[in-house]
């Protein structure tokens, strides 16, 4: 059994047996494993990759928003984890409705606060309890969050941007 088929089975197995009903799909591709979870146990999920000594995750590699532009679990937010000691690399997904919120990993991770910024910044994606959410690019005024599919490629129209769309006012 080549490591990689190892490793992967030993972060299915291992994540699987603890948190089976949090998860809701699991998937291979190329040895890395990704789990789509529950948004409720994020954080248990996150506190038990990041703890336990056979996994140590200690490692946040990145924090990523995904617009799927669907009417319902509009976005994703995907987790990228490393295990420096272990070399192990896995992913987790949580999907949300527009206007839902999702609970930061700060706390976990410190290195999560600049991503999940940008991920507000740029989705609108709200992260409950988070230290400093605050727009990072944009002014803080700045309307719409330019990563979602529905904001117009051109921007909208005012004084700065005589190109840009009208915004739908109705």
């Amino acid at each position: 059994m080549s490591k990689t088929v190892k490793n992967a089975n030993l972060l299915i197995d291992k994540v699987v047996r603890v948190y089976s009903g949090d998860i809701i799909s699991t998937d291979v591709f190329r040895g890395d494993v990704t789990h789509t979870v529950k948004k409720g146990a994020l954080r248990s999920i996150c506190s038990f990759l990041h703890s336990d000594k056979e996994l140590a995750f200690n490692y946040l590699v990145d924090v990523l928003g995904v617009d799927k532009n669907t009417d319902t679990k509009r976005f994703e937010v995907v987790y990228i984890l490393y295990s420096i000691s272990n070399r192990l690399r896995i992913r987790l997904k949580v999907q949300l409705d527009d206007g839902e919120s999702i609970p930061t990993v700060t706390d976990i991770w410190r290195g999560a606060d600049w991503p999940e910024r940008e991920a507000y910044d740029m989705f609108g994606i709200i992260f409950d309890n988070h230290p400093n959410l605050r727009r990072i690019y944009l002014e803080e005024d700045w309307e719409g969050y330019p990563l979602r599919k529905d904001y117009p490629l051109r921007g909208y129209k005012d004084e700065f941007n005589p190109n840009g769309e009208e915004k739908d006012l109705g």
